[in-house]
């Protein structure tokens, strides 16, 4: 019964290895991506600007409390008024120019204990972190 087992995986082990033909070589051809020239041709992507500081303000007159989100970008912000707000979304022309944008301007800098937010149709209130 042992012979009968071995001559059946010797003459298995034969038709697999009669199986193998020649090995097939296979090369690389033209480069596969038709787009490849657009895509090093187009301008390199801007990363969007990380979080630098996120501060909770009290501001006076009203005792009024803001959240500003700052980016390291240093010209663009979030302000809302409530932690679960919508976020209105900041810009300011250059480093160190005033914030605008949904009717708020902020005057000041993440790195500052007190800022002046002026609130859309409001009057200006000083804020500190």
């Amino acid at each position: 019964m042992m012979k009968k087992a071995l001559a059946a995986a010797a003459l298995s082990a034969t038709v697999l290895l009669a199986a193998c033909g020649e090995p097939t070589t296979i090369t690389a051809g033209a480069p596969n991506d038709p787009t490849a020239d657009q895509v090093a041709a187009a301008p390199k992507v801007k990363l969007p600007p990380a979080m630098l500081a996120s501060k909770t303000y009290r501001c006076q007159p009203g005792n009024e409390v803001l959240y500003v989100n700052w980016f390291n970008d240093n010209t663009s912000a979030n302000i809302k008024k409530k932690k679960e707000d919508t976020p209105v979304a900041l810009t300011a022309p250059a480093k160190g120019e005033p914030f605008s944008g949904g009717g708020y301007v902020v005057k000041g800098s993440a790195d500052s204990a007190k800022v002046t937010i002026t609130p859309p149709g409001g009057k200006d209130l000083e804020c500190s972190a």
